[in-house]
């Protein structure tokens, strides 16, 4: 499994987490499973073999060679066999540029593509990344002119883009204050992270901790829960219900499972997510391992 990162262009940066390119060589008929974390929205594009998602606590399974997945508050089961697939994470700006609809309305949501009308205007990437002959250089090159001729920045440019920049903060933790960093009323807050970020702010907070708290174990060399998760939650049981609500499995059981997937995407994801807050003193929570 070899992944390569590719930095959007500095004019269309804040409209991605990233470009990937994910080769998976297997023997014939064998693939690998993961459960992939809460994220932004993402499209994927695969030239053969398309892999298989589903959302937790769902019986819709997905195989499309071009796929969409709206942003997530759950995990996704992900299984994947022999393939060459472009991945495109879509931060919210992204989402309120290239696809302009609410994201709310496609929250934990997969759909084909190609047979969707809303993503009807995305569909002739397939024409530029569904094909594993192509030098992935040029691809992403074509890939960004292509974005660039796509829409023009969304008129609340500056509020996303104040919220996902706040949101980088480990130490921000109310909606108050939140509203109060970014220059917006509460009211207004809510509005927007709800059409263009499909959560409302509070529960983005709460998925934004967990999942530097998942990047720091994953990629910590000890694998300790109790050494990587955030200083801010109240206690062990504190980390554990929020880890069942976003992962559907307790902290012990996912880190129990092999995670192939995930662990070639790891080192980018601390940059997508952050580092944890760390606390002056140790608290309750990272007194007792998380079961």
């Amino acid at each position: 499994m070899e992944v390569q990162f590719f930095a959007p262009p500095p004019d269309l940066k804040a409209c991605f987490g990233n470009f990937y390119r994910l080769e998976v060589s297997l023997p014939r008929g064998q693939t690998v499973t993961d459960y992939l974390q809460p994220a932004w929205a993402n499209l994927r594009f695969a030239d053969k073999n398309p892999p298989k998602a589903q959302p937790l606590d769902s019986d819709t399974e997905l195989s499309a060679r071009f796929s969409v997945a709206g942003p997530t508050s759950k995990a996704n089961r992900f299984t994947i066999g022999s393939t060459c697939l472009w991945g495109i994470a879509l931060s919210p700006l992204g989402w309120a540029r290239f696809v302009r609809r609410p994201a709310k309305d496609y929250l934990n949501g997969l759909w084909d593509g190609e047979k969707h009308p809303d993503f009807a205007s995305l569909a002739p990437l397939c024409g530029i990344l569904c094909n594993s002959s192509h030098d992935p250089e040029d691809q992403v090159e074509d890939m960004c002119e292509f974005f660039r001729s796509l829409a023009p920045p969304p008129r609340d440019e500056e509020r996303i883009l104040a919220i996902q920049h706040a949101m980088e903060d480990p130490h921000l933790l109310e909606v108050r204050a939140l509203a109060e960093r970014t220059g917006l009323n509460v009211r207004t807050l809510e509005r927007i992270c709800g059409r263009h970020f499909g959560l409302p702010p509070r529960a983005l907070l709460r998925r934004q901790r967990m999942m530097r708290s998942l990047a720091a174990f994953m990629l910590s060399d000890e694998k300790s829960w109790t050494r990587t998760i955030d200083a801010h939650y109240h206690d062990q049981a504190h980390f554990v219900h929020e880890f069942h609500d976003f992962m559907g499995m307790s902290p012990s059981e996912y880190a129990s499972m092999p995670h192939p997937i995930l662990n070639a995407f790891m080192p980018n994801q601390k940059r997508v997510w952050g580092t944890p807050a760390k606390a002056e003193e140790p608290q309750a929570a990272q007194s007792a391992s998380a079961t």
